[in-house]
């Protein structure tokens, strides 16, 4: 992924890769992996977002294969001044040797009208159809950039390993190697790991070679690249692994599997202008537009519209509740001039505790109907003698958001805030020993969120004994475990959160989900 960040900053030619004749892992090729990248340079601590994301397996173009993404937004001060960038990149890679037989890539916003915001939510017969026209993705057994990189995953990476490769970019070739130099211990907005140190040499061209390509890969079956380093004259590049997470893969048949010219995407009209290109930012305008009667969920979530979930606060070992707090995906229809859901949380303190710490938060969270992520968030907060009302203002697509009080703050692509991410989490893979991490708005800055499944148990609520996966959930500031986190979800198909616990300075806090007797999880 930094190979293509580093190839726009340098402006220099950027090989290809062609790994010969090694084993092929498919771990890296499962289908709805999406990894998320912050990427600084020089003395810019944000210059650059990107993702990867593997959009599904099927019938592609009239064969099988794996669709590959990949997209890298400049931003800031490095977007107004240095370079302006937002490249998205699409590769098809043969399922049992990671060979690509069609690559293609697009530059600048035409994208975003055809629904491509992130890795997640696209439409990919609009997107093929305006890009330039296909062309083969290189010369027999060559790769492009983003198939390369999950070659180097799928391969059995050992400290003093050494893969041979010949890399092909614009008609050039580069014989080059990948050498496995040993192990380090990363840091990253997604959390620590246990790290493969890889170089990326090429000696027969020193402008290739002078770049030091260095990929830190997971130290474990995904091989995920969770730091990438590049040496350039004006600074370096490094991008750090901000979240990752699984989501819905798309459905293949969305894509034409057929050769040849695709259809022209239809645009959706904007009915003031109706030969206007429709604008991709959110719509803020003060009210929201009337949702569809009878609107649904998309298929595939672990909700439905209407669902509400109920909690009661205990402290410590009481049995009597001190608080409330109530979730619900209240609707499905147009909201502010795009096809969303509206979330939204209610949280009070009763008598009990009202006099030592008064609560009452209302939230609501208008998300994205296919990938969940938030574009607006209207807030009344009063929490002791703190309060905050106000709407924050989130635009996936170029990765900021508009607080409250006017300030406007760098984004990750993909960042949750506290309701949405509820609702997201349930649709991740949460099984033993899974991790994942995202990123979440909160108190003003996005954090990564770390998302560790440390086991499955039964635990009892409501007097039902009911089986849960044991969340620890923590981020990354310096104290981001002092909350010691723990969330409880049901494993069956619906995701229930069961029970929440933390320790607060009122001491330790339970939350747990009103069930009614009798009732099928």
């Amino acid at each position: 992924m930094l190979a293509l960040a580093a190839a726009s900053f340098s402006q220099q030619p950027q090989p290809t890769s062609d790994i010969s004749n090694a084993p092929v892992s498919p771990a890296p090729y499962r289908a709805g992996e999406k990894l998320t990248y912050t990427v600084s340079f020089s003395n810019f601590t944000v210059a650059a977002h990107a993702s990867l994301y593997v959009a599904g397996r099927g019938n592609y173009f009239g064969r099988e294969g794996v669709e590959l993404r990949a997209h890298v937004r400049t931003v800031g001060e490095v977007s107004a001044a240095l370079l302006k960038l937002n490249n998205f990149y699409f590769t098809f890679v043969e399922p049992a040797t990671g060979q690509p037989y069609r690559a293609q890539s697009a530059q600048g916003d035409s994208l975003a009208y055809a629904g491509v915001l992130d890795a997640t939510g696209a439409q990919p017969i609009d997107v093929v159809s305006i890009l330039t026209p296909a062309t083969a993705a290189t010369a027999p057994g060559g790769f492009d950039l983003v198939s390369a990189l999950f070659r180097f995953r799928a391969l059995p990476l050992a400290p003093g390993s050494r893969y041979r490769f010949t890399a092909q970019h614009a008609g050039s070739q580069y014989d080059a190697e990948l050498r496995v130099t040993g192990r380090e211990s990363i840091n990253t907005p997604a959390g620590s790991f246990n790290a493969l140190v890889a170089t990326v040499r090429v000696p027969k061209n020193s402008d290739a070679n002078d770049l030091r390509l260095t990929i830190y890969f997971s130290d474990d079956e995904r091989h995920i690249p969770v730091l990438i380093t590049a040496r350039l004259p004006a600074g370096e590049i490094r991008a750090a692994l901000a979240s990752d997470e699984t989501v819905a893969a798309l459905p293949a048949e969305q894509l034409a599997a057929r050769p040849g010219a695709l259809p022209t995407p239809t645009l959706p009209a904007d009915p003031a202008r109706p030969d206007a290109r429709p604008t991709p930012r959110p719509n803020v305008s003060p009210t929201p537009a009337t949702p569809a009667a009878g609107g649904q969920a998309p298929a595939g979530l672990p909700f439905e519209v209407g669902e509400q979930l109920n909690f009661n606060f205990y402290l410590g070992n009481g049995t009597q509740p001190v608080g409330t707090a109530s979730f619900q995906v209240r609707s499905r229809g147009r909201f502010y001039n795009r096809d969303g859901m509206l979330l939204t949380a209610t949280m009070s303190t009763n008598q009990t505790l009202q006099s030592v710490f008064p609560v009452r938060d209302v939230i609501s969270s208008y998300v994205d109907a296919r990938t969940l992520l938030p574009y607006r968030n209207e807030l009344q907060i009063q929490e002791g003698s703190h309060r905050l009302q106000g709407i924050v203002t989130l635009d996936q697509e170029r990765g900021g958001a508009l607080l409250p009080d006017g300030a406007n703050i760098e984004i990750p692509v993909g960042t949750y805030d506290l309701v949405s991410v509820l609702y997201a989490l349930r649709s991740f893979d949460l099984a033993p020993p899974k991790r994942n991490a995202v990123s979440l708005l909160l108190n003003k800055r996005p954090r990564a969120l770390n998302i560790n499944s440390v086991g499955r148990e039964v635990i009892e609520i409501g007097g039902q004994r009911i089986s849960a996966y044991q969340l620890a959930l923590s981020t990354d500031e310096s104290q981001g475990n002092r909350l010691q986190l723990r969330l409880w979800v049901g494993t069956d198909r619906r995701r229930l959160p069961l029970r929440i616990v933390a320790v607060t300075p009122l001491g330790p806090v339970r939350a747990d989900l009103s069930i009614l007797p009798n009732t099928r999880l």
